[in-house]
């Protein structure tokens, strides 16, 4: 990998002199997410191989351009997880791009998200300077929030080359529960049940049905499992269904003619949106729905007014800002810490926001 590495260096060092235009790619299974493509592919798949793994210790470190697919049968092995859920999209996803997209499945609301478990990272800048942020254990902080800071850059501050994670035991019992509740009844139980000791790690309400995924130990989940009440699903329908939220593979995602597919991030708290047939996870703070792009601006002052915010996450009108404009605060740091770790503007060109 060494030497798949230093050729990766060379590739940046004459693109910054040249000024041209990178576009990191592993598997490309996300290049559907972000706002646009631009510049010549630069290939992590040569930077393979888990290069380190200490059960003992919940730590795992692993080359950017690892099959995701390899680093979770490694775990898997040993009776651990990454248990954000990272989705694939495909085949070909790898541990740098889950990174770099900086998304969670079902189970973020519980044991939160990617940038969590990101212990330390390896990083050519756009000098191309080969950079180390962060270690191995949690105790180790220097740079800490730097490798956090890379989660869900999309490749816009520089090329990772390794990246150190958290794992964590794959829970004991695991049990999901179904429910028929209208939208504001899913919202309500799903807010009461967040304030008592119930193992809840995952749920989604859709079309008049709620159902919730219980993780923990065993007496936990049987006590939960008792208290709530509901239907039980048989484990491989469960799995089954779960799968296909991670995965986006449940019909409610199918593509929809002339329809973007929208991520509305707002309170848990906040009332039903009333904005069309949604689909709601994390305990109600993570909202999916598809519109037409006229409807855009009203979608993205809707999530604003409850505190919020919305991402085009997939859809055909490339003319669509993807993400939610930053204020001019926020703009400026985001523009310094391009400027700090790209000075000559070469990764990622225009895929997180439009000139940049």
């Amino acid at each position: 990998m060494e030497t798949a590495l230093q050729t990766l260096i060379e590739r940046i060092r004459a693109a910054a002199a040249a000024a041209t235009p990178l576009r990191i790619r592993g598997g490309g299974t996300k290049d559907f997410y972000g706002q646009s493509l631009h510049g010549q592919v630069l290939d992590t798949r040569s930077l393979a191989g888990i290069s380190a793994y200490e059960p003992s210790e919940l730590v795992i470190t692993a080359g950017a351009g690892t099959p995701l697919v390899e680093l979770e049968a490694a775990l898997a092995a040993q009776g651990q997880c990454l248990p954000f859920e990272p989705p694939h999209f495909g085949p070909g996803a790898t541990v740098g791009g889950m990174v770099a997209a900086g998304l969670a499945g079902p189970a973020r609301a519980a044991v939160g998200n990617v940038r969590d478990y990101v212990l330390g990272l390896e990083l050519v800048n756009g000098r191309a300077e080969h950079l180390t942020f962060g270690g191995q254990v949690m105790k180790n902080v220097a740079g800490y929030d730097v490798s956090r800071l890379l989660a869900g850059s999309l490749g816009t501050l520089g090329l990772i080359t390794s990246v150190s994670l958290k794992v964590l035991p794959v829970p004991v019992a695991d049990a999901t529960l179904r429910f028929e509740f209208d939208e504001p009844t899913a919202l309500a139980r799903l807010n009461a049940w967040g304030g008592l000791p119930l193992p809840v790690n995952a749920s989604c309400w859709l079309a008049g049905v709620l159902h919730l995924r219980l993780r923990g130990a065993q007496a936990a989940v049987q006590a939960a499992c008792q208290r709530l009440g509901g239907e039980l699903l048989a484990p491989e329908s469960a799995q089954a269904f779960w799968q296909s939220l991670r995965e986006q593979t449940h019909p409610f995602f199918q593509p929809q003619a002339d329809f973007s597919l929208w991520r509305l991030a707002v309170p848990d708290t906040a009332v039903p949106l009333q904005l069309g047939p949604t689909l709601i996870e994390w305990g109600g703070a993570q909202r999916w729905l598809h519109a037409p792009s006229e409807q855009a601006k009203r979608l993205r002052h809707h999530a604003v007014s409850v505190g919020g915010h919305a991402t085009r996450f997939r859809g055909p009108d490339a003319a669509l800002d993807v993400f939610t404009p930053l204020s001019p605060a926020l703009d400026r740091i985001q523009r310094g810490l391009k400027q700090q770790f790209d000075p000559a503007g070469v990764f990622g060109q225009g895929r997180l926001y439009r000139g940049w």
